[in-house]
């Protein structure tokens, strides 16, 4: 899946070697796959686009404390996932309140994210949407981004155990939630 395709020890050298030429290897490599991780958490375009650059500047700004204990596609998911949750927690501090995933689910038809014809897609959105947040990322990465566990686990802060967990409950849920009826 796409986590393979990404060569990160290249990635680590030029950005050890020359910041630009390494940034845009970076960007080649992990900016579409960030941008879409965003977005899955924060629906509209526009947030995601500005949590990506965001993302993007903090790594480049930190790369010097990237000392590979983690694999370095799960330390840049990380600070993707964080910029995205602060999004999340800032608009909450806003005007909506704070369990409005239903606020959520309606962003979806508005701009564009999925395809509104295609109701099944719409229905997997909401769905997702309706989870919990742990549950709702170890599904994303794994279902989206054919993340490992172990990875998941160093982007969210658990164990592999954990991640595989919440992932096989969002899993269930998902199917709940697509057979019910609307």
């Amino acid at each position: 899946m796409g986590m393979a395709t990404r060569n990160d020890t290249d990635i680590v050298e030029a950005l050890n070697e020359d910041a630009e030429s390494g940034f845009r290897l970076l960007m080649d490599g992990y900016g579409e796959a960030v941008y879409w991780h965003i977005r899955r958490l924060v629906v509209r375009h526009d947030d995601a686009q500005d949590a990506s650059q965001e993302t993007f500047v903090r790594i480049f700004r930190s790369f010097r404390q990237f000392k590979g204990g983690c694999s370095l596609a799960a330390w840049i998911y990380r600070i993707a996932t964080n910029e995205a949750l602060r999004l999340l927690e800032r608009r909450r501090g806003g005007q909506l309140p704070l369990d409005s995933r239903a606020a959520g689910t309606d962003r979806i038809e508005a701009d564009g994210y999925v395809d509104y014809s295609d109701i099944e897609a719409v229905k997997l959105q909401k769905a997702i949407l309706s989870l919990p947040q742990k549950q709702q990322l170890a599904f994303n990465l794994r279902y989206y981004d054919g993340m490992e566990y172990a990875d998941i686990a160093a982007v969210t802060g658990s164990t592999a155990a954990a991640a595989k967990a919440n992932y096989h409950i969002a899993k269930e849920k998902i199917i709940k939630y697509m057979n019910s009826i609307d």
